[in-house]
């Protein structure tokens, strides 16, 4: 039997919802608590101790994040009307994600896993896109109006000094919505020094794009700040790591990636990122193939699965069916936080298991071991489908030789 590689700090674990909560399980069961003598400060965000919480747990889950420095996350649900009728929830609380990224300030960089047997949807592609997506404010942190009927919509700003300025958003002839969103320089700064120094690191070039001719204030403030923290201290690292920096639309940036081999760093505000790392990630293959990790300018992170909580299989899973869900997006946010948490507290066996765990996992599916969604993208030619349980156990096997 391997000696339990032992931890010095824990890691703040925050549990999930539906299918990607039993995977949860699953993944500590199978791949981690054989091989490590996990410790972690336990937050279930399922959505019930959510709401039985008013969601305090959430609050608390982001400032242990704050505490430990590193946290992973599993898939939770951001309830609509449906979901309030079906598990009678108390109101439709906010994105657990939006919360924790409020709280830490932090930039998501997001990357496909890359698998030799399952090629770019899109042809030129021959490098990872990263995307780094702000996670601070915009529509995560809007106020938002029914209109009922007739009326006047006001932006209205009222100083401290008690100076008032009032613009009109619209009036109204009959029922409508408004929506309010804002940002904070402080934020934009954050984001814009976490790209910088992340394509420093990474070696890439780095991209970002908004709607500046639209958004003429909006927009155009994460431009000039960008530009101006560009200037004032990246030019010269910039040029002498031969990579390069440039703003672009939003609109042109699309156009662009499409056309390109891949390969660099592109940030987009908050909403913007959401989408594109989503296309982003089906692009190369599936979701389900995604990593995704949130850094904050204190240097905490919170790694997590790109998607959603799998509500179909879960249904299935269930009725006692049996599922074929991919868990490369859960595994890989835990070997993420392992790393990271071997790395901050200088635990090379730590660090070492997470690269052995992704380097089994990925072999599995290269030996054409899969979940369902894979096998219908994968080349491979011999191609054996399994269930989660299964492609996990798989995976076991590898990682064993491989320890």
């Amino acid at each position: 039997m391997v000696e339990k590689i032992r931890m010095n700090t824990p890691l703040v674990e925050m549990d999930g919802d539906e299918m990607t909560r039993v995977i949860w399980q699953m993944i500590k069961d199978i791949l981690l608590t054989p091989y490590i003598d996990l410790k972690t400060e336990y937050y279930d965000l399922g959505l019930k101790k959510r709401d039985e919480t008013e969601d305090q747990i959430t609050i608390d889950a982001a400032l242990a994040t704050k505490k430990y420095g590193v946290a992973v996350k599993c898939a939770t649900i951001t309830p609509n009307a449906q979901r309030v009728e079906e598990y009678n929830l108390k109101q439709m609380w906010k994105s657990p994600n939006g919360t924790i990224r409020a709280i830490l300030d932090g930039t998501v960089f997001r990357a496909p896993i890359i698998v030799d047997s399952i090629k770019p949807f899109v042809r030129t592609w021959k490098k990872p896109i990263t995307i780094a997506r702000h996670a601070y404010g915009d529509v995560y942190k809007d106020v938002e109006f029914r209109v009922e009927g007739p009326g006047k919509a006001e932006l209205v700003f009222t100083s401290e000094s008690g100076d008032v300025s009032r613009q009109t958003i619209h009036e109204f002839r009959d029922a409508g919505i408004i929506l309010g969103m804002h940002n904070l320089d402080k934020s934009i700064e954050s984001f814009a020094r976490a790209c910088f120094n992340y394509a420093l690191d990474q070696k890439q070039d780095l991209w970002f794009a908004t709607k500046d001719t639209i958004s003429k204030k909006y927009d155009h403030r994460f431009k000039d700040i960008f530009q101006e923290i560009y200037d004032n201290e990246y030019k010269e690292k910039f040029a002498a790591a031969g990579i390069e920096y440039f703003y672009t639309l939003i609109d042109d940036a699309v156009a662009r990636v499409i056309r390109s081999e891949g390969g660099m760093i592109w940030a987009c505000k908050n909403y913007d990122g959401d989408v594109m790392s989503d296309m982003v990630a089906t692009a190369f293959g599936s979701l389900a193939m995604m990593t995704s990790v949130l850094v904050s300018p204190e240097g905490n992170y919170e790694f997590e699965a790109a998607h959603g909580t799998v509500t179909r299989h879960y249904y299935r899973y269930l009725k006692g069916e049996e599922t074929s869900t991919n868990p490369m997006a859960t595994i890989f946010a835990w070997t993420g936080a392992l790393r990271k948490r071997g790395e901050l507290d200088g635990i090379n066996e730590l660090m070492g298991f997470a690269d052995k765990l992704e380097g089994a996992s990925i072999k599995t599916i290269e030996d054409g071991v899969m979940t369902k969604d894979l096998a219908e993208l994968s080349v491979a030619e011999n191609k054996r489908i399994v269930n989660t349980e299964e492609f996990l156990k798989e995976i076991n096997k590898r990682l064993v030789e491989m320890m």
